[in-house]
């Protein structure tokens, strides 16, 4: 089993840190070094964990720390090793000198992040945001709905040719044989059609015009106009 974490020690203030507690850690630091930070607070006389005095060491009292808000060369700096590492935050910080990872995470949530989304470019990736607008059904299948106010173009019939015995043809005296003549031609000089618009329920305000032949076929085609 691990050790238990020594913030969970007996007999450790927590909270904000004093004045002369900072003064402990700043001169024990400076004679002895950092050293094992989890035998360092007993050896300053502090009641601290040594996660508490490493954390208040490298934030706030270490005197090489930059402070002041972050120049261009820092951002750009930033963007370029965030574009490579990710949110390594500790290694980010490393190539900035006097800067720690806190700082610097806290910097990009607050101030970087929106630079990049005002710039188009996505904070993750750092490639160009994808802003355009899905396409509808219609214009995925290749289809434009028509003006308002258009009429629609619908023809919905479809041709039938009927064989040749049935006009009269060459064999048409083995199927009449007691007419001496061959048979007329049907009357309709187009071939049969059959009306789908009235069969799926178009309704226009003039009648029907197909009618029904001898056959059974439909001649001519429903007029239906859009209205």
């Amino acid at each position: 089993m691990g050790r238990s974490p020594c913030c969970e020690q007996p007999h450790t203030n927590k909270g904000a840190w004093t004045r002369e507690e900072d003064d402990r850690l700043v001169a024990y630091i400076q004679a002895h070094g950092e050293g094992c930070w989890r035998s360092l607070p007993k050896a300053a006389g502090l009641l601290r964990c040594g996660k508490s005095c490493r954390l208040r060491w490298m934030n706030y009292l270490r005197p090489d720390l930059k402070r002041g808000n972050f120049t261009e060369e820092e951002d750009e700096l930033i963007v370029k090793l965030h574009a490579l590492l990710g949110n390594k935050w500790s290694v980010i910080a490393a190539r900035l000198p006097g800067r720690t990872d806190n700082e610097i995470k806290n910097y990009w949530n607050t101030h970087i992040k929106r630079k990049l989304v005002g710039q188009g470019l996505d904070p993750q990736t750092h490639r160009p945001l994808l802003t355009g607008r899905r396409p509808s059904y219609e214009e995925a299948a290749g289809k434009s709905s028509t003006d308002e106010g258009g009429d629609l173009d619908l023809d919905l019939t479809i041709s039938l040719r009927l064989p040749a015995s049935a006009n009269g043809g060459s064999n048409w005296r083995a199927i009449w044989p007691e007419m001496a003549t061959p048979p007329p031609p049907p009357a309709p000089p187009c071939a049969p059609t059959i009306c789908f618009c009235y069969h799926l329920g178009f309704r226009s305000d003039q009648p029907c015009s197909c009618r029904a032949s001898s056959s059974g076929h439909f001649h001519g085609c429903y007029g239906f106009t859009g209205s």
